[in-house]
């Protein structure tokens, strides 16, 4: 089939995620490296990255397989990490409605941070109906996950033959610090990305048992973010009420 005879909204889809597809490519190609260098076989990281389909929680689950953690506290980890696409999925919802039970499964899967917000974006700009709804959601998560897939094997099958010198296992933590430094844009989350990464590395260092450690970091980081906003508010009411009684 031609471009040109392609339904508007898969151009529109393919046309919206082509530069996001740009980003991933590397992410999931060391996804894949890693996965290789924590000890996993090549069939068991297509595995992983299939069913997770889940980057940062994807990353998470090598690193602690890298330093045989128990599998309960793999799995939880990465729910903790993936928790936000309950909220993205009651948030997208609304719109997938009108759809069958396999298309609303299938746009599950594929719910990506990517796809939500390219989707979100999209249905509030123009009024489109079910089925262009549909073509252009499937569009944008559908070539994130083939990306994501084919860029993850070609890193399994590179990272198969990279040499145990070249100390591949510093490409995870490297991948989440280009994610952290972008996204640390106020104080609470300069507080929280602080906290929690304060007690991560505390807990690695004490060997905390079942390596909690990381579960510990995300959920006081947490806690100090929400805190650390709380109280600038609290501070920022105040000031606004002392201007008024000065007047």
């Amino acid at each position: 089939m031609s471009r040109r005879r392609l339904p508007g909204e898969v151009r529109r889809g393919l046309r919206d995620v082509a530069p996001i597809m740009l980003g991933v490519a590397p992410f999931a190609l060391v996804a894949g490296a890693a996965a290789v260098d924590a000890g996993l076989t090549p069939m068991q990281a297509v595995g992983l990255s299939v069913v997770v389909f889940a980057g940062a929680s994807q990353l998470a689950a090598i690193d602690l397989f890298g330093s045989d953690a128990a599998l309960a506290v793999i799995v939880l980890t990465g729910v903790v990490i993936n928790l936000r696409m309950a909220m993205y999925s009651a948030s997208i919802a609304p719109h997938f409605r009108p759809l069958r039970a396999r298309w609303k499964a299938i746009s599950s899967y594929i719910l990506t941070d990517q796809a939500y917000a390219l989707s979100i974006a999209r249905y509030a700009n123009e009024e489109l109906d079910a089925t262009e709804r549909r073509r252009y959601y499937l569009t944008v998560g559908g070539s994130l996950w083939v990306v994501w897939q084919c860029c993850t094997a070609l890193g399994i099958v590179v990272g198969a033959r990279v040499p145990d010198s070249w100390g591949l296992e510093f490409a995870v933590p490297l991948v989440f610090l280009s994610l952290l430094v972008p996204a640390v844009s106020s104080r609470p989350k300069l507080v929280a990305a602080l906290v929690g990464g304060g007690v991560a590395i505390a807990g690695d260092v004490f060997a905390v048992p079942l390596d909690l450690g990381l579960i510990a970091g995300g959920i006081a980081g947490v806690a100090a973010g929400v805190a650390t906003d709380a109280w600038l508010a609290d501070g920022s009411a105040g000031s606004a009420g002392e201007d008024e009684g000065s007047h």
